[in-house]
């Protein structure tokens, strides 16, 4: 699975629920709303409260580095090339996202190419974020610190910038915490910017100027547009915690460069002078440098190239960092390897015990090696009987998350699922040698009983990746019936949600396309779907007849080279295709012959109007034309005024012919919200929207006799997700500065059947959906009304602290329905012992008086069976004593705590 993947043209080129308190970047806020008013503009800043959650599918990215905090128990992270970072929550086995503050002008930042974990205070956290070094990415990266886990972010802004989703992002970890002076950290750097060191916890940086060697080693000299021909420069950095003590700077540190002759320097004078290693292995990149303090062993893995795909060559290495002696440990010679190593641990427990991984093997599967005496000898996860036949020592349970079989059916030695591929992450817990993680290209892989290896015994692996959302999303539908949800997704193709809180059993197939680039669905017929993506060979478009359940493949035109964008007839009897590599066709039927449309240029955009089966919409380079003879002619409309770019998204609206909105434009050119009301002949521009990226409707509000608007937009001067009930004369923002995600521009839409449903596409954190509290909507989304009498009968309540730090903690609650009778709404009181307060709260609306809190459901949850049970989670702060509370109840009822 390639994941070079880029932002579309807007920015120049291509979980269930979220488990923890949405982090907050340290922001300024102050005039937005003076801006607003001074601009004319009606809108109205987060006057709605949303639930915020993510479609499961649980993975489906790359995840080059997982990160054990070595001081305390169960706490760990992840940082994903495009998707952000990720906390570990114990007590669900879930993942918190931690950077879903990050806002628009920050994209990049979703990108971490580094993360460290404060091995003094467990409280601290840095991340090291951006995504492109080249031109593709406009900002500088920067290292954002933290001193609750994640809960809160400060940023300092580098002078350069990184690389998350670039050639080498699986080397690490660059980013590191001296274990005795947590004061200090240091960063390797990219594009020969070499090694940055703090002092004061991250706040300021500065180049260590006596560091020797930048870095030379680049994936592609020859590409021109830098992303593969970036100098990948300075890639890990390791302490010797045995050469200091607390409070004093760790003497001794390694180094990594990308410089296959000079790949490892060591400080044995906390950093004040540098050196080459003596005697170390040339030829190769080192990926990772762990130290084995108590065995005074560095472990080095090595590759030929930077990865995270490439690799044909590898070695591991063993350095007595008392003797300076270098051997050779390599489990496989390296004349036998067609990978490099990467993915090394040392079992903290038993420090003897290293593992190491095959991270380039894709075929026939990665291969991941144990050794339990400081690499003299080798076990492997699987092994060859006969070929093709292999035995493997593990077996693996995905029933979590299905789809990672791929649908498959290979012949041996391949088997489905497999033990992964890309695996550049791999660490053993280091309170517990059974539990290890590693990352994949599509997920994170676990067991809890890893010891079984050295047994003889099958160990088990299972996904570990509940809450870690990493796809980057090109198209989403909400048709009016069937599935309320279908993707079109990056790398996994996408999927087909029946439920939003479930994972899917398996992506579309026949043919399963590596990245769908656009669907659609005919608004009469939604049981007709047709999809469009990119594969290495086969055809490059699908249709379905039961509404994306199963699919069959179309014929290509001659030319084509990649999905494009596909429109399906309001009644499925013909479709439009635009696709990458030839110019506009049409078609009747499913795709067995295809037309070429005259009148519209390649490359354009194409949509179908919603009522009238023939007429079809495209747009190119500023130019709006339709056509309204099934797309076999278009005709160029003589509106003006649009944007002049590619930078647009475009839709009609269902139920009505001709009402077409479109969303686009870029900074310094025509930018914003156009509507027309004569199929495209004329478009009128929004003055109370400045930008605008996205369109899509959704059910009507209440008493409104027109569908709900929403889109990625800067209205009144803020940067965020809107609805308008009146046909865009007035907004409201419906996220928050704690939900933003970096890119939204790509697609939004609004649920048909549930109005305030809003279903929007991010660039590495899945597909969102939100749900309001409005109780002004028009019902399956609203806060209902206090019923009247509320709920009679037994109750019972679980209330459990599942994290807790300095001033801060997070709580889930349990609310159980133990009586006879179902509920039709709740309402759930306590008061605090200890002067708590609730900081945010989900899945319900709550208020809080003093040390009295009340929390009553919102619309989806309010009916409660005799027997079920509702939950939901909030943050709170503390101070000296954080109690329970002993004593709920549900309006005059008390219930029993758990």
């Amino acid at each position: 699975m390639r994941r070079t993947r880029i932002l579309t043209t807007v920015l120049a080129l291509a979980a269930g629920l979220l488990a923890g308190s949405p982090p907050a970047l340290a922001a300024e806020r102050a005039g937005q709303a003076e801006q607003a008013e001074r601009a004319g503009e009606k809108v109205s800043i987060a006057a709605d409260t949303y639930t915020w959650k993510n479609a499961r599918i649980d993975g489906g990215g790359f995840v080059p580095g997982i990160v054990f905090n070595r001081k305390e128990k169960n706490l760990a992270y992840a940082r994903t090339d495009i998707g952000g970072a990720y906390r570990w929550v114990e007590s669900s086995k879930t993942w918190t996202p931690l950077l879903d503050s990050v806002g628009w002008d920050d994209w990049g930042h979703t990108g971490v190419v580094s993360l460290a974990s404060d091995p003094v205070d467990p409280n601290k956290v840095y991340v090291a974020a951006g995504t492109y070094t080249n031109s593709w990415d406009p900002g500088n990266g920067a290292i954002y610190r933290s001193s609750d886990r994640g809960a809160s972010w400060l940023k300092a802004n580098l002078p350069f910038k990184l690389g998350g989703n670039m050639p080498g992002r699986g080397m690490g970890e660059r980013l590191a915490v001296d274990p005795h002076r947590n004061s200090v950290l240091y960063l390797g750097a990219p594009s020969g910017k070499g090694l940055w060191r703090s002092t004061d916890s991250g706040a300021t940086w500065s180049q260590v100027t006596n560091f020797p060697n930048v870095g030379n080693y680049v994936a592609d000299p020859s590409d021109t547009s830098g992303y593969s021909s970036d100098n990948q420069g300075i890639v890990w950095v390791t302490f010797d915690e045995s050469t200091g003590g607390a409070g004093t700077a760790t003497k001794t540190i390694y180094v990594g460069v990308a410089d296959k002759e000079n790949a490892v320097y060591r400080s044995t004078d906390a950093g004040a002078t540098w050196s080459r290693v003596a005697g170390q292995p040339t030829g190769q990149l080192a990926h990772k440098g762990v130290l084995d303090a108590t065995n005074g062993h560095l472990y080095v893995a090595y590759s030929d190239t930077g990865g995270p795909y490439d690799g044909g060559k590898g070695r591991l290495y063993r350095y007595a960092t008392a003797t300076g002696t270098w051997t050779n440990i390599s489990p496989v010679a390296e004349a036998d390897t067609y990978f490099g190593f990467s993915g090394l641990t040392v079992d903290r427990q038993k420090p003897g015990t290293v593992m190491a991984t095959a991270y380039s093997s894709w075929w026939p599967d990665t291969q991941i090696f144990r050794s339990t005496d400081k690499g003299a000898t080798w076990t492997k996860a699987w092994d060859y009987t006969s070929y093709p036949n292999r035995e493997n020592r593990f077996t693996m349970d995905v029933s979590s998350s299905p789809w990672l079989t791929w649908g498959a059916n290979p012949s041996p030695p391949e088997q489905t699922p497999k033990l992964g591929w890309m695996t550049e992450s791999l660490e053993i817990d280091p309170f517990d040698s059974n539990r290890m993680m590693y990352g994949t290209g599509a997920t994170i892989y676990g067991t809890e009983n890893l010891t079984n290896w050295d047994s003889g015994a099958k160990f088990t692996v299972k996904p570990m990746v509940r809450g870690l959302e990493e796809t980057a999303v090109n198209d989403l539908a909400s048709p009016p019936s069937g599935a309320p949800l279908l993707s079109a997704l990056g790398d996994i193709g996408g999927f087909r949600h029946t439920d939003l809180t479930k994972v899917p059993s398996m992506m579309f197939t026949q043919p399963n396309f590596t990245t769908t680039t656009s669907l659609d669905f005919a608004e009469t017929d939604p049981n007709t779907v047709v999809r469009v993506g990119d594969l290495d060979s086969g055809p490059h478009i699908a249709f379905s007849t039961d509404n994306g359940a199963n699919w069959f493949a179309g014929t290509d035109p001659s030319g084509v080279s990649g999905g494009g964008t596909v429109a399906a007839g309001a009644d499925g009897s013909r479709f439009v295709w635009s696709p990458a590599g030839t110019g506009v066709r049409y078609t009747t039927g499913f795709g067995t012959s295809w037309q070429e449309s005259s009148g519209i240029p390649s490359g354009a955009i194409v949509e179908s109007d919603r009522v009238d089966p023939k007429t079809f919409y495209g747009f190119k380079s500023g130019k709006f034309y339709v056509s309204t003879d099934g797309g076999a002619t278009f005709t160029a409309s003589n509106a003006s005024g649009l944007p002049s770019g590619d930078s647009v998204r475009f839709k009609a609206l269902p139920g009505t012919k001709g009402d077409v909105w479109l969303a686009g434009g870029e900074t310094g050119g025509a930018y914003g919200l156009w509507h027309s009301t004569d199929g495209g002949a004329t478009f009128t521009k929004l003055s109370n929207v400045a930008q605008a990226d996205t369109i899509g409707f959704g059910k009507a509000a209440a008493g409104a006799s027109y569908q709900t608007l929403y889109t990625s937009a800067k209205i009144g001067g803020v940067r965020g997700i809107f609805r308008s009930t009146d046909k865009g004369a007035t907004w409201t923002r419906i996220n928050d500065d704690a939900h933003q995600w970096g890119w939204t521009g790509a697609a939004i839409t609004g649920d048909p059947r549930v109005y305030g449903r809003v279903y929007l596409s991010t660039n590495g954190r899945g597909v969102i959906y939100g749900d309001t509290s409005d109780t002004g909507g028009g019902g399956g989304g609203g806060t209902d009304p206090d019923p009247e009498p509320q709920p009679t009968g037994a109750c019972a309540v679980t209330y459990k602290i599942t994290n807790q730090w300095s001033g801060g903690f997070q709580a889930d609650v349990r609310l159980a329905n133990t009586g006879t009778s179902a509920w039709s709404g709740w309402t759930l009181n306590w008061s605090f012992p200890n002067g708590q307060s609730v900081t945010q709260l989900w899945n319900a609306a709550h208020t809080q008086s003093g040390a009295a809190v009340s929390v009553k459901n919102i619309a989806w949850n309010a009916n409660v069976a005799a027997g079920s049970s509702v939950s939901f989670g909030f943050t709170g702060s503390w101070s000296g004593t954080n109690g329970r509370p002993t004593a709920f109840r549900l309006g005059d009822q008390s219930c029993t705590v758990t």
